[in-house]
């Protein structure tokens, strides 16, 4: 039946609360293509991780897909964004950096001195992640909050600063 329909040109439907895309497709779709930086993607990804167990958790996500399928979308696409994150230039970096200190409700110097302090974005490591990346994504971010740290203007200027 599907061939008539592609033969004709006419569309598909499916009734009314049939999924048709995997459980990637709609975290990418209807979540993380919504969140504008690298950062706040990996940010949000992040949050889903449980502290106590290091597993993934979003009520609705697994209602609609399942456990397992849900917790290896939510993985994957953690360490998918992390590795697109460690791959940024320094330069890209501090300007995505900068516009996701801006877009938070509290004031960017608040957040990046609790963060020097607390340390709280090692969290933001998947679990698969390897030592070097990890040093690495710790270096790089010290060194960017450091700096936008002690920038004239806290974050506003962050790209300009590198240039």
């Amino acid at each position: 039946m599907d061939r008539v329909f592609k033969v004709l040109g006419m569309p598909r439907f499916k009734p009314k609360g049939v999924l048709e895309r995997t459980a990637m497709d709609d975290l990418w779709r209807h979540t993380l293509s919504r969140i504008p930086t690298v950062f706040g993607r990996l940010a949000y990804l992040a949050s889903l991780l449980d502290a106590s167990s290091g597993a993934y958790r979003h009520h609705g996500f697994t209602e609609a897909f399942g456990r397992e399928k849900s917790v290896s979308a939510m993985r994957e696409s953690h360490e998918r964004v992390f590795v697109e994150w460690i791959s940024l230039s320094m330069r890209d970096k501090y300007g995505v950096l900068g516009q996701y200190l801006d877009s938070l409700e509290d004031p960017a110097p608040t957040v990046v001195e609790h963060w020097l302090k607390s340390r709280v974005y090692k969290a933001y490591v998947p679990g698969a992640a390897r030592d070097m990346e990890r040093d690495l994504f710790c270096s790089d971010l010290e060194a960017l909050l450091a700096m936008i740290r002690d920038a004239p203007a806290a974050t506003g200027q962050a790209s300009s600063r590198l240039r």
